[in-house]
């Protein structure tokens, strides 16, 4: 690779993460349809992915003392967005998982950012420039595969 080649991969890439920075900020303002606090909504992600956990595990994964780990559980509880059972492996411990309630505010999240984005696409691409999508979404889907 030449130093013109490198430079245009540097500039692409700088592109691209200022892009994606943008985008994923419009994408989680389309979706918002709830005052969360970004802790929260990071927990309530993470119980989403990972299922039940306890707030230590919880703590552990997040990177944050289980007293603030604490705090944010107590806040979602009273949200109605998380309920606590007995750990079945062990009693002493409860299992924090999303609720029924939690679950929809994130169907509806999503459902309502892919309305946005399908609006968006439509509204402002031509039909071409809608197809130069379809293609640089299959090239950017071959940068992260592993």
């Amino acid at each position: 690779m030449n130093d013109t080649q490198a430079e245009r991969a540097f500039t692409l890439a700088e592109g691209l993460w200022a892009i994606y920075r943008k985008l994923k900020r419009k994408l989680r303002e389309q979706g918002e349809q709830s005052n969360l606090r970004p802790a929260q909504v990071s927990v309530v992600l993470r119980l989403h992915k990972d299922g039940p956990a306890t707030v230590s595990s919880l703590a552990r994964i997040e990177g944050m003392r289980p007293q603030s780990m604490s705090a944010i559980i107590t806040s979602l509880l009273e949200a109605g967005l998380v309920s606590g059972s007995p750990d079945p492996n062990d009693r002493r411990q409860t299992l924090m998982a999303l609720t029924w309630k939690c679950q929809k505010l994130l169907s509806d999240g999503r459902a309502a950012t892919q309305d946005w984005l399908t609006t968006i696409i439509q509204q402002k691409l031509s039909s071409e420039e809608q197809q130069m999508l379809a293609s640089t979404v299959e090239l950017l889907a071959r940068l992260i595969e592993d």
